[in-house]
């Protein structure tokens, strides 16, 4: 291939991932039975990978996390009604029935249980592709998926069999389902989309703090509640990135619509004499770089043993706990299905 058609063929790729966009609307649900300080039931709305909405049956909390998720409730009311209902009545009442119908196909008369459901959809912007998917957990194991093409329950072990069979059979289940996923879902992003473009999207810087646990573990640098999610964060030595001895981690949300990240460097083969030539750098799209110098004097870490490190580590709250299961969860199945969507719970019954 020539030059100009090489540059030719980059620009077409270059211009295909321009307008190639995809939105998500995912949902998280889980239901306990026999779990102290945990809520019954509780939910999380993602859009985008943004948490829009949650709600806690225990707690009567049913509320937007989104300035522009607020402007949806108030010219939409009819949304709010249809959360209510799913919050604090149909769902709660279904995850109660399904865990003790488990409970008692396993024989589990006490202890803790769990069950998850992670559904929704994906929008393809630019060809208006929709895929949806339904998955249900129980007790941290994969227990039944939907599938869209066949509208059939798989088992994703064997003892899910009975479920299996006994949902398969509910016709009326199955086609509420279908249409959740294939229509309702889709609408309602879309809806969410067309707010959340219209809503100004204020740039927020974040906290840096330099973490160790031990002298001999890797310095973290930590960036949290930063805002939107697209950021970069790495370490340099005398100006150059580094990338052996560093590990970077994922963009998490935290509860309150902002983000958190990550980047580990290793410090067993760095000198004393030559901390003050690395620094992490954090990048906030179309903001100015954030650097943090490798300072010893800086870093904070809750070890007590014999060290020069004495400043405690604060206790970083990202979310509560009902959402930090959640999203654990959701992120677990999000490795396991690669490509498959992660986050999304319906909000009707099966």
């Amino acid at each position: 291939m020539d030059k100009e058609n090489m540059k030719l063929f980059f620009l077409i790729l270059l211009c295909y991932g321009s307008f190639a966009v995809k939105h998500s609307l995912n949902y998280f649900i889980i239901g306990s039975s026999g779990v102290l300080n945990i809520s019954e039931f509780a939910g999380v709305l993602m859009v985008d990978g943004v948490q829009m909405g949650y709600c806690d049956v225990s707690k009567k909390i049913l509320e937007p996390r989104q300035e522009w998720a607020k402007n949806i409730l108030k010219k939409h009311p009819e949304q709010l009604d249809w959360y209510k209902h799913k919050c604090f009545e149909d769902q709660p009442n279904f995850f109660r029935e399904l865990i003790s119908s488990l409970k008692q196909q396993f024989n589990q008369s006490e202890g803790v249980h769990i069950l998850q459901r992670i559904d929704g959809c994906e929008w393809d912007e630019t060809t208006g592709e929709v895929i949806g998917m339904t998955q249900y957990h129980y007790n941290g194991e994969d227990f039944l998926e939907f599938n869209l093409e066949t509208l059939t329950w798989i088992a994703l072990k064997p003892e899910a069999d009975v479920t299996k069979l006994k949902w398969d059979t509910d016709q009326l289940g199955i086609k509420h389902r279908e249409n959740d996923l294939t229509k309702i879902c889709p609408e309602y992003l879309k809806l969410y989309v067309e707010y959340e473009k219209s809503f100004p999207q204020t740039k927020v810087p974040p906290s840096v703090s330099l973490l160790q646990k031990t002298p001999s573990s890797p310095v973290s640098c930590h960036a949290t509640g930063f805002y939107p999610d697209r950021a970069e964060m790495f370490w340099r030595k005398d100006g150059e990135e580094l990338h052996e001895g560093v590990e970077i981690g994922e963009i998490l949300p935290n509860n309150d619509g902002t983000f958190q990240m990550s980047a580990d460097l290793s410090i067993l083969s760095v000198t004393p004499e030559d901390w003050g030539r690395y620094d992490c750098v954090f990048q906030l799209s179309g903001g100015e770089d954030i650097i943090t110098n490798l300072n010893e004097s800086i870093i904070r870490t809750n070890w007590k043993g014999e060290s020069h490190f004495d400043t405690p580590i604060p206790i970083i709250v990202a979310v509560g706990a009902v959402v930090m299961l959640i999203a654990a969860v959701g992120f677990v199945v999000y490795k396991k299905k690669g490509e498959r969507l992660t986050e999304a719970v319906s909000t009707t019954e099966r």
